[in-house]
């Protein structure tokens, strides 16, 4: 009888070893792959817990971006105000952006009670768990220490740092953009079709982020399936077809919804020119970004004032240059040399793929950011350091064995040049900052230094065959390239107080503008009971603030009917002791919103649904998380949307959801000169608050 031997043992090494027995999944998690070298797993984990401390770093001094924090606690009180994703519980106007991020916060405050820890524990999460991702994209294709390499640069890219630590909807984007070239690469590499479609759909969730910003990472996806896929060619169009139908469903299905809906049934569509959803995806959040001529915001050159001028010099002028530019000369070689290295690989060669992938993120993120003319702040462009990052494991390690190799010609001596001129940058970078601190000099240092020592060591150890001296010196360059971001990193972990609305890492340079209406008011005090899931309880606590209830106004059992001229009268008249007082709640059009004047409004809301309506959401923002109540922004985000008119202004003080309205003596920013006219015309003004006028149903004709 013929029998069959047994298959031979795997040679590995050149030696023969006993077969590895089965590991389970929580095993190969927690302690890795039986074939990764011992130091990996303590290293990734290591890297993990780094970037936990420096995103989650003293949270209760996060005071994260207003604007979206009232959003989200507006979301807290009513679900209609958390689909639409609405500025205030009232849902008069939404924010200028779509609600997937607040939803995500908005789930964390409903489950565990408003707060800082609360709103921030999804972005921490969302922040590692890019981290984690991305080790596990980089290490599949090339190798642990490219893992662990491009791991490391994200976790310390300042801008990175500074963005995990607020609550604009970035860190979401970014996880979200990340799924999807997790999935794209798996589809590329099997050649099935869902892990295409859920690509699209991990896209489409980043769409109903950021919009438009999310389509920038499209062009490299597409090539990249194209071009590597091992289908024919016919298959790859077909499913590229189907994935791109997902791609428009997975995007589209909340503004189709929310367009279908009657506009008087929803709130005013923020930042948009005529109350739609497609209007803010073409207009404000699409080509606008570009070009400058957005529906709400300015013209060409708007986004100067944050962060420089557009050109190609933008990733590196003073502003940006310290929150993401250190690794962009070692990207770039990196990124061609790599490419050059796998040239005579086969079409469908993995290891090209994900370079082009990684490749196409950086280089299309960086010539749009560069480019783009409207609103720019330089917190966007965290979105570009996963390929930075990426390419700097990768290609880094591709250059590290063809120059220890001594293959590939010309190309065998790029590490040191790509070593050579980051080391030089990241010095001119930190000689910008001299002076800021102890932690900058330290940096500049350790990388002047160190990276003297890694081009020195990698061309002494070229030369003379000593490979333990080229691994030395490629931990030097290693420690050197990222002095710079570490410092920079620390710093915005470490600062008391943050600008929420534009945050940075690292020392003031002068540069930009901070953003209009971040860390302008306080978090409200609590949930009204029974408004929210368990977990908000009056006595929650939140990075040590007071949870306690918020006061409430009279509401609808005050005394003070609010529906004839003799509450406007007592209004009037009421004593000076009530005049602007204390911190400053937000600023509109000439007049300040103070504490006293919040207090004041609650005292005498009436019953009405809107404490009071303001010109812009600064102001609204800041006065909802102070007050715990609904405010009217009328204007949007600059002012300048259509959002209040004087029908619907009437028609609110004539219903009694509306007694309260705040313009200035010129009509100021975002304030309607018709609405400001006939306000100033039949209210009466409150005297102890400047700009504040009473509106009762008998004033209006």
């Amino acid at each position: 009888m013929t029998t069959l031997a047994p298959p031979p043992t795997p040679v590995q090494d050149g030696r023969h070893r006993a077969a590895t027995p089965p590991v389970s999944r929580a095993r190969r998690l927690f302690l890795g792959a039986p074939e990764d070298p011992r130091w990996a797993r303590p290293a990734f984990w290591a890297i993990l817990l780094l970037a936990t401390a420096l995103y989650a770093w003293n949270l209760s001094s996060i005071t994260g971006n207003t604007f979206y924090d009232a959003a989200v606690y507006s979301g807290t009180k009513s679900w209609k105000a958390f689909f639409f994703g609405a500025l205030d519980s009232g849902s008069f106007i939404t924010v200028d952006k779509p609600p997937f991020a607040l939803w995500v916060m908005g789930l964390s405050a409903r489950a565990f009670g408003y707060g800082t820890w609360q709103l921030m524990l999804p972005m921490v999460a969302v922040g590692v768990g890019s981290v984690g991702l991305l080790y596990r994209l980089v290490k599949r294709d090339f190798g642990v220490v490219a893992g662990t390499i491009a791991a490391l640069v994200l976790t310390l890219t300042p801008i990175t740092v500074a963005i995990n630590r607020d609550t604009n909807p970035d860190p979401i984007l970014v996880f979200l953009m990340l799924l999807g070239a997790a999935a794209l690469l798996k589809a590329v590499r099997t050649g099935k079709l869902m892990p295409l479609v859920w690509s699209a759909v991990a896209i489409g969730f980043a769409f109903n982020t950021k919009m438009m910003q999310a389509y920038v990472v499209l062009p490299a996806f597409f090539v990249v399936y194209l071009w590597a896929t091992n289908l024919s060619l016919g298959r790859r169009v077909r499913n590229l077809a189907v994935g791109t139908v997902a791609l428009v469903v997975s995007s589209a299905w909340w503004m189709v919804i929310v367009d279908l809906i009657p506009a008087s049934s929803r709130p005013y569509i923020g930042g948009s020119t005529d109350n739609t959803v497609w209007d803010l995806v073409i207009g404000y959040n699409g080509f606008g970004r570009i070009f400058g001529a957005s529906s709400s915001v300015g013209s060409a050159g708007n986004g100067a004032s944050f962060g420089g001028s557009s050109g190609l010099y933008r990733m590196f002028n003073d502003i940006m240059g310290g929150q993401i530019s250190w690794l962009i000369p070692f990207a770039a070689i990196a990124l061609v040399g790599g490419l050059v290295l796998r040239g005579r690989a086969p079409r469908t060669d993995a290891r090209r793929a994900a370079l082009l992938l990684w490749g196409g993120w950086f280089v299309l993120h960086f010539l749009t950011f560069s480019l783009a003319e409207g609103t720019f702040h330089p917190y966007y462009v965290t979105a570009m350091a996963p390929g930075i990052a990426a390419l700097a494991g990768a290609g880094g390690v591709m250059l590290y064995k063809a120059f220890r190799g001594g293959s590939a010609a010309a190309w065998g001596w790029v590490l040191p040049a790509a070593v050579a001129a980051s080391t030089v940058w990241a010095v001119v970078l930190l000689q910008r900052v001299s002076g800021s601190g102890t932690v900058y000099t330290v940096a500049e240092v350790v990388a002047a230094l160190g990276g003297a020592l890694a081009v020195a060591g990698l061309l002494v150890g070229r030369f003379m065959k000593r490979q333990k001296l080229i691994g030395f010196a490629a931990l030097a360059a290693i420690v050197a390239l990222l002095a710079g971001p570490a410092a920079y990193s620390v710093s915005a972990a470490t600062t008391a107080s943050t600008n929420g609305t534009n945050p940075t890492a690292g020392p003031s340079t002068g540069g930009g503008m901070g953003g209009m209406g971040g860390g302008g008011g306080q978090r409200p005090s609590g949930t009204e009971s029974g408004s929210a899931p368990s977990g908000t309880g009056s006595s929650a606590s939140s990075g040590g603030q007071s949870m306690e209830q918020p006061p409430t106004g009279t509401g609808s059992t005050g005394t003070e009917s609010g529906t004839g001229s003799s509450s406007s009268s007592s209004s009037s008249s009421s004593s000076s002791s009530e005049a602007q007082s204390g911190r400053t709640a937000g600023g509109m059009g000439g007049g300040e919103v103070s504490s006293a004047m919040i207090t004041y409004l609650k005292k005498h809301q009436d019953g009405a649904t809107w404490l009071v309506a303001v010109a812009t959401d600064q102001t609204a923002s800041s006065i909802i998380l102070e007050s715990g109540q609904p405010v009217i922004s009328m204007g949007g985000w600059s002012g300048s949307d259509n959002a209040m008119t004087l029908a619907k202004l009437k028609s609110l003080v004539k219903s009694g959801k509306l007694h309260y309205i705040v313009v200035s003596s010129d009509g100021g920013q975002g304030t309607n000169t018709e609405i400001a006219t006939w306000v100033k015309k039949h209210g009466t003004a409150v005297s102890a608050y400047s700009g504040l006028y009473r509106l009762d149903a008998s004033d209006v004709s």
